[in-house]
């Protein structure tokens, strides 16, 4: 990567855990709730160890449940909303959520991310008073979305920042939650350094309950196969990795800020 190795952009999707009911198992709340804390908990010892600032998108409804929680992570990372609730979604819990995220922290939540990466528009999102857009994820996932076309890297629509989810170029392989979970560390390596290489930076995410004991629920082995313990293993080795080649973490917020200051950096469509 040279004399510019890039900066990480890692996210966390700090939400209930409801992916089970996806499969057939309606959980109590508190379990919902209580997976994802410890699952959190766990990452942010480690990204602590690493000086790993990251941008938590989080649910409000999550946050009211752990706002002394969710306040401190805030001094340290960047908190930006997941909407209101992870499994369902009206056109006002756009604002709701900054809203009550902000009261939370003290602190202004410029971003959004929907969950499941869901698309949504645009002028909704920038009229509810958000800045940045990462909802995007420019590949094709069977059965979520279809996203080939779409820009790869950075761009502004319309009054909104738009900051999809990295993917290598020419063939977009995705570098998200389900490949670091199942690829070799190896080859997942060099994914991220191709994209770093072409783009200058990379943007991650995961989610705090992929970090916590998934042997007992009905999920599926891509889902399950890599959790816990022996996951968290797996991502302490790539933040090791990233930090002997020079990286730098940064949030999605200030990444933005720092790009945007340099208009003629950002093309409004990059593709490739």
């Amino acid at each position: 990567m040279g004399n510019n190795p890039g900066k990480i952009l890692f996210s966390i999707d700090l939400e209930e855990f409801d992916i089970p009911g996806e499969y057939g198992l309606d959980l109590p709340l508190q379990t919902k709730l209580e997976v994802s804390l410890r699952g959190m908990q766990a990452l942010e010892a480690l990204m602590d160890r690493y000086q790993v600032r990251g941008t938590l998108f989080t649910t409000a409804f999550w946050a009211q449940h752990y706002p002394d929680y969710v306040r401190r992570l805030s001094e340290r990372h960047e908190i930006a909303s997941h909407t209101f609730y992870h499994n369902r979604f009206e056109a006002a819990d756009l604002a709701r959520s900054r809203e009550v995220l902000t009261a939370i922290t003290g602190k202004e939540v410029t971003g959004l991310r929907m969950p499941l990466m869901q698309e949504i528009d645009t002028t909704a999102v920038a009229a509810a008073g958000y800045t940045y857009d990462s909802s995007l994820h420019p590949t094709w996932l069977p059965g979520r979305y279809n996203h080939l076309k779409a820009s790869r890297t950075l761009y502004a629509r319309e009054d909104l920042w738009i900051l999809p989810a990295s993917v290598t170029p020419l063939l977009r392989l995705p570098v998200f939650w389900l490949m670091l979970k199942n690829m070799p560390i190896s080859l997942y390596k060099l994914l991220c350094r191709r994209i770093l290489i072409k783009d200058g930076y990379i943007v991650l995410y995961v989610h705090p309950w992929e970090f916590t004991d998934l042997s007992t629920y009905p999920l599926p082995s891509l889902i399950k196969r890599k959790d816990g313990g022996k996951l968290l293993s797996k991502l302490e080795a790539l933040f090791a990795y990233f930090s002997k080649v020079g990286c730098t973490f940064e949030t999605h917020a200030s990444f933005i800020k720092s790009r945007t200051g340099v208009p003629q950096a950002i093309p409004s469509e990059s593709h490739y």
